[in-house]
């Protein structure tokens, strides 16, 4: 791969069209332009990153995690594109200085395809139909259309969100460039190859695209002609990657110390050790300057995230070779230095034992996986039996942008599945309790 084709500024849906007009910006801050105006990024809002949303104690949602990981990756992106150009001074003036711009925006687009509730949305998406009533719909989809439903994935998801042309809209979804699309594909291959995670890049209604979009940037193709596509990464995936762990890794931390999950000691112990020891002694005296214990804390992760950007940086221009020739294996994170690899181990695992594993995390992930599974349920009867009363009813709440009276059963499954991961974790509830009948509106 060569960095004059992976950044490309090609429009999906737009590549016979020609923008008129005078825009200073570069077609990679309208495309970080465009997703901040966009409604699915607004609905980040109310969806929950991993606490319940906000009570008395303000934590972070979807919206502000996407906003940090965008700043960092922006940085992270800026750094990684001064370096190449000083390691190529042939790259100067080219597109590699928009690094930062496309890295931006990807990472602001990257969980907009996660349903309500996090990770337990997409649990309770994936085991209807593994394990549940959606089971008995396995004769009559395909093997690849059963690996998608049965493998959810939001980074599926949002791929599909971007590019797909649901009724009413235009072509191309929302028409951003190649390589702002390409870079938020963390797992650049079809559900078949999920395995045991439920972890691939695109449905195989939106397989086509991507092919057609990697083919252009001159992603390689790892799988043989005929077989379910799989491709390597585009490398600034590894970026978004990087600022996506960098955040919600220091950041949980940072909510888990404020809802007193974890004491400031404790998590002025998990931090410390990414920052190197000759430099201990000048937090010290920051912290006796700045003695309220909210700012110590938030001073203290923006030093180690400024630490870990730098660390990511140089590990991705010591391995570019590996990361062009698609053979780089593992996490940025995981190829930086022992004191950064050694710190950020301890934090993952007691991340796991105390935040992810906490009754207040817990008692989240039950009720959402009950609120989809119960939503899921019903919609999917709905529109199997379109001819009930009640099935009625349900279908005439759904946006007419999604395609409910498909041809197809999978179609069909597909636009249960657009209507019911686009909805926030409060709208999801509110609908949850009128269908139960325990709510009704206000009149």
């Amino acid at each position: 791969m060569n960095w004059n084709k992976l950044i490309s500024a090609q429009r999906l849906g737009m590549e016979a069209q020609h923008r008129a007009g005078n825009d200073e910006r570069s077609e990679f801050l309208r495309d970080y332009d465009r997703l901040v105006f966009s409604a699915p990024f607004r609905r980040l809002q109310n969806k929950t990153q991993v606490f319940p949303l906000p009570g008395s104690v303000f934590v972070h949602n979807r919206l502000t995690h996407s906003l940090e990981v965008s700043c960092v990756g922006r940085s992270l992106g800026n750094r990684v594109s001064h370096m190449l150009i000083d390691k190529h001074p042939e790259l100067r003036g080219t597109a590699v200085e928009e690094i930062g711009n496309i890295v931006s925006a990807a990472c602001l687009a990257h969980d907009l395809g996660n349903p309500p509730f996090g990770h337990s949305g997409e649990r309770a998406i994936s085991t209807y139909f593994s394990e549940g009533q959606g089971a008995e719909l396995r004769s009559q989809l395909s093997d690849m259309e059963w690996s998608d439903i049965v493998h959810f994935e939001g980074n599926a998801n949002a791929f599909r969100l971007l590019t797909h042309q649901f009724n009413g809209r235009r072509q191309g979804g929302f028409a951003l460039t190649y390589s702002t699309l390409a870079a938020i594909v963390k797992y650049p291959y079809s559900s078949v190859y999920a395995g045991g995670k439920p972890k691939f890049g695109f449905f195989h209604t939106e397989a086509d695209t991507f092919a057609h979009i990697a083919d252009h940037l001159g992603l390689i193709r790892l799988s043989s002609e005929g077989e379910p596509l799989k491709y390597c990464r585009h490398p600034l995936v590894y970026l978004v990657e990087a600022a996506d762990d960098i955040c919600y890794q220091l950041m949980d931390l940072e909510d888990a110390y404020k809802l007193k999950l974890l004491t400031r000691d404790e998590t002025v112990g998990l931090m410390m050790p990414f920052v190197e020891e000759e430099r201990h002694a000048r937090v010290a005296d920051t912290f006796k300057l700045v003695t309220d214990s909210n700012e110590q804390i938030a001073y203290l992760r923006s030093k180690v995230i400024g630490i870990l950007i730098e660390a990511c940086a140089e590990a991705f221009v010591a391995h570019e070779e590996e990361i062009l020739a698609g053979t780089f294996s593992g996490s940025l994170i995981k190829h930086t230095t022992e004191r950064c690899r050694s710190a950020y181990a301890h934090c993952s695992e007691m991340a796991v034992r105390r935040i992810y594993r906490s009754r207040d995390v817990l008692d989240i992930e039950l009720a959402g996986f009950r609120i989809i599974n119960t939503l899921i349920e019903l919609m999917v009867d709905a529109v199997t039996h379109p001819e009930k009363a009640y099935s009625r009813l349900l279908i005439d709440r759904v946006s007419e942008q999604y395609d409910i009276k498909a041809p197809s059963l999978y179609g069909k499954v597909q636009a249960v599945l657009d209507y019911l991961s686009g909805m926030t974790d409060v709208y999801a509830l509110d609908l949850y309790r009128k269908i139960n009948g325990n709510s009704l509106p206000a009149v």
